[in-house]
């Protein structure tokens, strides 16, 4: 087996580390690229499906619409 010397293997250390901050770098710049396509993500919403149901009741109410009579009311348009 090969023995290295003392200056072969630091540059191979410094390689290594060179490299690897790299990919560091370009995954840190890729989840600034995603962060910033989906601003969505950071916002905070209800964990659980029972926080998320008492927050949509503490919001205001939709308008309800006007529920039509079961019987028409006398000389309606609909009625013949």
């Amino acid at each position: 087996m090969r023995q290295f010397s003392e200056a072969e293997s630091a540059a191979g250390r410094e390689a290594l580390v060179g490299n690897f901050l790299l990919f560091l770098f370009g995954c840190g710049v890729l989840a600034f690229f995603v962060t910033v396509d989906r601003v969505d993500w950071l916002r905070i919403r209800p964990a659980s499906a029972s926080s998320a149901a008492m927050a949509q009741a503490s919001a205001k109410p939709a308008p309800v619409p006007l529920i039509e009579r079961a019987e028409p009311r006398e000389g309606d348009v609909r009625n013949p």
